[in-house]
């Protein structure tokens, strides 16, 4: 492994592009470390001290790599943009000017990740504007002796600062289209691995140096290592149904009468069915963090869908998942498209006829994938909490499997392209 990344340091152009990712990677760490114009960055050191790690704000900081607790430049991380890009999918659904935009090619797909643009612009005013509102009314760092974390409350100050947090959305979706364009990898895949391997050495190091012990760090560290051997064995296998295709006279030439396959993972949604349910059970503890303590259903939210140990917690996620896993899996994959497709370039499956019946065959054979792939992903997001909460350490851990699985996920496909471009300079790539 070693080796081959010091021969992708040694070819000129892989070398120029790795260094390109790296330097971005570099311009973003910075930009989350760097307070936006108008807060108070000592008092909020002050309110971050006294707050309990395991709460919501430490959940909804997680993405943006401790920006947004920190009220930085780049406090909205990625997530305007994940957020835009998963309702633009959703929309061709229902709006064939999508789908049909989606069909075009290459042109279409420009379309709309200019929709997806504007809308991740929208959604970062919208996001921002919430966030200093909740500043200003106390309930972002809740508990916090120290006030006025934002220096003035003029309107001026607000505007400047919901534009401050705004552009930086707008930088971070520019350094992710850079990278995906002159460097390697997806680029705002990389960025959201940069945002969470950021909060992994701190928090492990709390676990060792704090009330854990280093009996507890070694039982972290194990179980983390298990849940990612589980997660590359998992992300590797895929289902392969065979394709036949029948020889055809074009002109004067014969084309056709070659075997391929379909690839099918295991998990097709990939992470986005935790995303989802993660956002959804988010949705009533945002909406408790503006009432009374004292109510009765703030209570009822903070002890049964707040706290990540609660049976229906834990519960209500299972089931989000996978019902967000069998969701996703029918939006992404269409069997009837690809039937079709196979049915116009003279392809079938070996014993299965051509158009409806490969449809159903295919349908068939995501349904059986999808079952075991959706109690993965639900397994992988669960293990660690839970068993984080068992030792006690779950307000160390800013993180849980879904993490794990976007950082094993990300680093696996980073590879594969750096291996690729290995193999096509005719260099021995990573895996044998």
């Amino acid at each position: 492994m070693l080796s081959a990344f010091a021969r992708a340091f040694r070819t000129p152009d892989l070398r120029r592009k790795l260094l390109f990712t790296l330097a971005i990677m570099v311009l973003y760490r910075v930009g989350a470390a760097l307070p936006a114009p108008g807060v108070n960055f000592k008092n909020v050191q002050v309110c971050l001290g006294s707050q309990d790690e395991a709460g919501l704000l430490n959940t909804l900081s997680l993405f943006s790599g401790g920006a947004l607790e920190q009220l930085a430049v780049f406090a909205l991380g990625i997530m305007p943009y994940i957020t835009a890009s998963i309702i633009v999918q959703l929309l061709r659904v229902v709006i064939p000017k999508f789908e049909m935009l989606h069909k075009e090619g290459q042109s279409g797909t420009a379309k709309l990740t200019q929709y997806t643009r504007y809308l991740t612009i929208g959604l970062a005013i919208l996001q921002s504007t919430s966030i200093i509102v909740t500043v200003r009314s106390g309930q972002f760092f809740q508990g916090c002796a120290v006030a006025d974390q934002i220096i003035e409350n003029s309107v001026w100050t607000i505007v400047v600062m919901i534009i401050a947090m705004t552009a930086g959305t707008g930088l971070i979706m520019w350094f992710g289209e850079l990278i995906t364009e002159h460097g390697v990898g997806n680029g705002m895949s990389l960025l959201i691995f940069t945002s969470i391997a950021a909060s992994f050495p701190s928090a492990m190091w709390s676990i060792a140096g704090g009330s854990g012990g280093y009996g507890k760090f070694a039982i972290t560290m194990a179980l983390i290592v298990l849940v990612i051997g589980l997660v590359v064995f998992v992300e590797q296998s895929q289902r392969r149904i065979p394709v036949q295709y029948a020889k055809r006279m074009v002109g004067r030439r014969m084309y056709g009468g070659t075997s391929t396959y379909i690839p099918i993972k295991i998990n097709i949604a990939g992470v986005i069915p935790i995303i989802f349910a993660a956002s959804l059970l988010q949705v009533p503890q945002v909406i408790a963090q503006f009432g009374n303590a004292d109510t009765g259903w703030v209570r009822w939210v903070t002890v049964h869908l707040a706290a990540s140990d609660a049976t229906l917690h834990l519960t209500l996620y299972a089931g989000l998942i996978i019902f967000f896993a069998f969701f996703y899996t029918a939006i992404t994959f269409n069997p009837d498209e690809v039937a079709d497709n196979m049915k116009s370039y003279g392809g079938f499956v070996p014993g299965i006829r051509a158009g409806r019946p490969t449809a159903e065959y295919l349908d068939y054979v995501i349904t059986r994938i999808t079952t075991p792939g959706s109690m993965y992903l639900a397994i992988v997001a669960l293990i660690p909490t839970v068993a984080f909460n068992v030792m006690d350490v779950g307000r160390n851990i800013p993180f849980g499997g879904s993490s794990i699985l976007i950082i094993v996920g990300v680093g696996l496909e980073t590879v594969k392209q750096i291996q690729s471009q290995l193999e096509q300079r005719h260099y021995e790539g990573f895996l044998r």
